[in-house]
């Protein structure tokens, strides 16, 4: 009795104790005050300031609020007006392609065939006879000038050729779904009017059946793992030593543009345990969220150590599978329901059998990872929601799967989206890059009821995301913006069917929570709330209320990823 009469006691004594306790009072590390805010938060839509310490955000509110949070040696940052928000999210783009545009030819701006290949003629002058020159960025629809001869809009390698007899060239097409190569990387890799195309590919060929440098889809197998092959030669060491050059110039590209988290649409087994290993001794600079490339038969296994969350403090996450159902519009690979407007004899390509989605499909449901497929036209959007919906149907579904791209779709299929909880993860700036020859390919019809419907998937309860699919277009956040809310061309101001244009708020969620969510990671980031990561952007226009054309003049004033100023103009 007397045992149970203390311990009584001591309960008494130390509930007095915690109850006279003050409470600890946590000060914050840096304050950020007099701002304009998008907090992307509908409980806290008012705030001017926010407290962060450590790597999270501690508060959000008044100037006057938020200062009491601070110490002698908190910092203290007047923002003087400017406009503070969450962190882009890139929900959208190839981390690795992004770094090595800054290091290969990058062709995405030119407008003309020959200025591509003067750009050769540059790189052949300090490039040793029998090395591979590669670039990437080229559109034949995007030309101003005329390339002469062609096929379907490509030009011949002849030009190519003729400037670069000693070293094989390669260059992809900007949307990664075809590549241009010129006779000396053709005869390397053994091309010759003989040679079949492969299932899902074309060899672009002339009346005689030559192949005239421009190979679709799966056939560009035949110049591209050849090239891989000859890269391969390096060292180990020379390989890690490249690729963290690459991670490099791709984070510091990202914080330049207010991009503190990145989604990779894709890489390989090998270049997963580089960004971990990097991300464990604090050298990713940004946080990356990364799709596996689609495993090889032989690599199924490997499986087994996935999904990995939150590596190195919330840098490195990777719990998806990415996969490619078909091509690209540009280069007549989106598969279609019925034939191109401009190409009757073709409906595109289906890439990877409907088979081989089905069995990774169980391998994600296996191993409770997500499923992101590559899909543009109308014909692969069905089928993958099909697939999805077959999974749906057996499984408890918030797996937020996702089909990449769902440019292309036929007004059936649209509810679908949110009937099953497939996220359109989308990116705004294709539309209006791609508007001078959609109509083209697809008929006005199509393109009008089908074609990025980003309000139709909207209103009838779809998830969305947003990004650029960088290097495939510039990885700025602005103009992809500026696009989801006017679907016009900076350029020319071509307008392309503005009723599926997204609201001002709708844009900018677009690009903070809803990518977050896109990627199970909304109770983390993606919105200036108390206990997330402290990832955010400064601004120095206000983009929930300047004009429409103020969007492109908006400068990045400063980029923060877990409280500290990575980038700051």
């Amino acid at each position: 009795m007397k045992y149970y009469v203390n311990l009584f006691i001591a309960l008494i004594i130390s509930c007095l104790l915690v109850t006279c306790t003050e409470p600890k009072i946590v000060n914050a590390d840096t304050i950020l005050f007099n701002g304009v805010l998008f907090t992307a938060d509908p409980e806290n839509t008012n705030a001017t300031a926010v407290a962060i310490a450590g790597d999270k955000i501690l508060a959000v509110g008044s100037d006057e609020t938020i200062k009491k949070l601070a110490a002698a040696s908190t910092k203290m940052i007047d923002l003087q007006g400017a406009f503070l928000m969450p962190g882009f999210i890139e929900g959208h783009g190839h981390f690795i392609g992004l770094g090595e545009t800054t290091q290969k030819i990058n062709s995405i701006d030119t407008k003309s065939w020959n200025e591509i290949v003067e750009q050769v003629v540059q790189k052949v002058s300090g490039t040793e006879a029998g090395e591979w020159i590669e670039g990437r960025g080229w559109h034949q629809e995007k030309w101003t000038e005329s390339p002469g001869a062609t096929v379907n809009g490509y030009p011949y390698h002849d030009a190519l050729s003729a400037v670069s007899p000693d070293n094989p060239v390669i260059l992809f097409h900007a949307s990664g779904h075809g590549l241009m190569a010129n006779q000396k990387a053709m005869d390397i890799c053994g091309i010759s009017s003989e040679t079949p195309d492969p299932v899902g590919g074309r060899i672009v060929r002339d009346v005689k059946g030559n192949a005239i440098g421009v190979f679709e889809e799966n056939a560009m197998d035949l110049i591209s793992k050849p090239f891989v092959a000859w890269k391969d030669q390096r060292s180990e060491a020379q390989k890690v030593a490249e690729l963290e050059k690459t991670v490099q110039l791709a984070s510091e590209t990202c914080l330049r543009h207010g991009i503190t988290s990145f989604q990779d649409a894709g890489s390989k087994f090998w270049t997963l345990e580089q960004f971990e290993r990097l991300a464990e001794a604090g050298q990713l600079p940004i946080r990356l969220w990364s799709m596996i490339s689609e495993p090889e038969e032989n690599e199924m296994d490997k499986l087994a150590a996935y999904p990995k969350i939150g590596v190195g403090q919330n840098h490195f996450t990777s719990r998806a599978i990415k996969s490619y159902f078909d091509g690209a519009l540009g280069s007549y690979g989106a598969w279609l329901l019925v034939p191109y407007n401009d190409k009757p004899e073709s409906t595109g390509q289906n890439t990877t059998p409907l088979k081989k989605i089905e069995e990774i499909s169980k391998a994600c449901l296996e191993h409770k990872l997500q499923y992101c497929v590559h899909a543009i036209g109308d014909r692969a959007n069905r089928e993958i929601l099909n697939v999805f919906e077959n999974v749906f149907s057996t499984e408890k579904n918030d797996k937020r799967w996702r089909i990449e791209h769902a440019q292309h779709l036929d007004t059936a299929d649209i509810p679908r989206f949110g009937q099953l909880g497939v996220i359109a993860s989308m990116q705004a700036i294709h539309c209006t890059s791609d508007a001078p020859f959609v109509a083209k390919r697809l008929g006005t019809e199509r393109a009008r009821t089908g074609a990025y419907a980003w309000r139709s998937l909207l209103d009838s309860g779809a998830h969305m995301a947003n990004g650029t699919d960088c290097p495939v277009e510039s990885p700025d956040p602005l103009p992809c913006l500026y696009a989801a809310v006017t679907r016009k061309r900076a350029d020319t101001g071509l307008e392309f069917f503005p009723e599926q244009k997204m609201t001002r708020e709708e844009a900018l969620l677009s690009y903070t929570l809803w990518n977050a969510y896109a990627a199970f990671e909304e109770k983390e980031k993606g919105s200036i709330t108390a206990g997330k990561l402290a990832d955010l952007v400064v601004l120095s226009k206000d983009l929930q209320h300047c004009s429409d054309e103020e969007i492109l003049k908006t400068e990045v004033l400063k980029t923060m990823v877990g409280g500290k100023i990575l980038y700051e103009k």
